[in-house]
């Protein structure tokens, strides 16, 4: 059974925290990207794709307590969990996105992602806009549609014309 993947979303206005990635292998056969896609050459071309920050739950950790320590360790952030925002799959592992809130510092690259930062293996911390996704290639792609609504700016409230109770 794959592993169960934390997911923290970061907004800030109309923009999410994701990590930009760019990862070649040394072989096409060692890469599952070429592999899905059928590539037919023996070097991996390297992949351009952008994530939100999270990772794998680890055994005796809630959904919630990976989002919380992979945030905190891809990104230097703490933050709590604000509300669950849906549930879906990252690649074939199943995966649960939650709104992050009350959150402190700066996001820094940080942890494995900044210690295996390299040309063939690069992280870059970026804020993006909805208009951004499709550029970022934001993965896996089911998350971009639900981002862009949390993304927009509420609808503003009507004035129907009557007037309040008690102020005429």
């Amino acid at each position: 059974m794959p592993i169960a993947r934390g997911v923290a979303v970061v907004v800030d206005g109309p923009r999410v925290l994701v990590m930009k990635r760019f990862r070649r292998r040394a072989s096409a056969a060692e890469c599952d990207v070429c592999v899905l896609r059928g590539w037919t050459g023996t070097q991996c071309p390297g992949h351009h794709y952008a994530v939100l920050p999270g990772g794998h739950v680890e055994e005796g950790e809630s959904h919630e307590q990976a989002a919380v320590r992979e945030l905190r360790e891809e990104t230097t952030l703490d933050g709590r969990i604000g509300r669950l925002l849906w549930t879906g799959y990252h690649g074939e592992r199943p995966a649960s996105y939650f709104l992050m809130t009350d959150l402190v510092g700066t996001p820094v690259l940080s942890g494995e992602e900044a210690e295996a930062n390299a040309p063939d293996n690069h992280h870059e911390l970026v804020w993006a806009t909805a208009g951004e996704f499709e550029a970022l290639n934001l993965r896996p792609d089911e998350v971009r549609a639900p981002l862009a609504r949390l993304l927009e700016p509420p609808a503003p409230l009507r004035d129907s014309g009557a007037s309040p109770a008690g102020l005429l």
